[in-house]
């Protein structure tokens, strides 16, 4: 009898409203919420024959600590998100729990991808290397798939109708420039044609046409003229922001008023062109548009 309940209440997981939150708080980027949550279940016997409790907490907490400064508060955190995750990951049912959440692992190894690549480029040769083996503790045997919207496929931008835009010849370059190097990998801190992140990618296109950006995507934001969604052209630049503040860059190439394209170096494919407006990842980190271009 007791066996026939625990597999009952397996089977129906999928439905209990407390996993259906701590899912959608996920999505919506709410970690500390979802660190919350789960720990309360965690204390609650009733949720002990399911590992989404545990899962939820580990994949919360491995989005907070990308956060320098809550990290530093809670030094702890780093070794219990792992310590959780490892503990799932070797559950009899594990596979078939990641199977069911492939895209939530996407989002996380693209957000901890360009985490890894920020310490890098700032010199945190200590935190990098920490972070770096953490990645692979966590994501070792795990399929490496590209976030859902990020297949880098080749779209068709359709071509502007009507008066030209400010400086519409060198965004026009600036965009085919970009385009040159569609396939190149990503390198966790890379600004050269033999590898890019994404802010690197960004702010060597520019330079390749006499405008000189910062390195930091965080700091290309800061610095840049705001541009409201409406305005947005192409050779503009598109930032995302996963919880910790600026996370991800790319260069706007579709034209003013069309559906948003980018091209943008992707931890998982390198250089490649993705429709945002079709991506749920790349939609629910949008922050905002900037511009370099006058």
């Amino acid at each position: 009898m007791f066996l026939v309940l625990i597999w009952v209440a397996q089977g129906a997981k999928a439905q209990v409203k407390e996993f259906d939150k701590l899912e959608m708080l996920f999505a919506q980027g709410h970690y500390r919420r979802v660190s919350h949550k789960a720990d309360m279940l965690l204390d609650k016997p009733e949720f002990d024959y399911s590992l989404m409790p545990s899962y939820y907490k580990s994949i919360s907490l491995l989005q907070l600590i990308q956060n320098s400064y809550w990290l530093k508060n809670r030094p702890e955190a780093m070794e219990e998100a792992e310590r959780l995750f490892l503990e799932v990951k070797a559950a009899q049912d594990a596979t078939k729990l990641f199977n069911a959440h492939m895209y939530e692992l996407s989002w996380l190894r693209t957000d901890m991808q360009t985490w890894v690549s920020d310490l890098k480029r700032m010199g945190k040769q200590e935190e990098f290397i920490a972070a770096q083996r953490l990645m692979h503790s966590i994501f070792k045997g795990i399929p490496d798939l590209a976030v859902p919207g990020d297949e880098g496929l080749i779209v068709s931008i359709p071509a502007v109708v009507g008066a030209p835009e400010t400086n519409s010849e060198l965004r026009g370059t600036i965009v085919a420039e970009a385009k040159n190097y569609l396939g190149t990998p990503y390198v966790w801190a890379g600004n050269t044609p033999q590898g890019f992140d994404c802010s690197g990618f960004t702010s060597y296109i520019m330079k390749q046409h006499g405008v000189d950006i910062p390195r930091r995507s965080s700091d290309q934001y800061e610095q840049a003229t705001k541009v409201k969604d409406k305005n947005v052209q192409r050779g503009d630049l598109v930032f995302f922001n996963n919880g910790s503040g600026i996370s991800h860059v790319g260069m706007v190439i579709s034209e003013k008023g069309q559906p948003l394209v980018m091209i943008h170096s992707s931890s998982s494919k390198g250089v490649i062109i993705t429709e945002v407006d079709k991506s749920e990842y790349w939609m629910n980190r949008l922050h905002g548009f900037a511009t370099y271009i006058n």
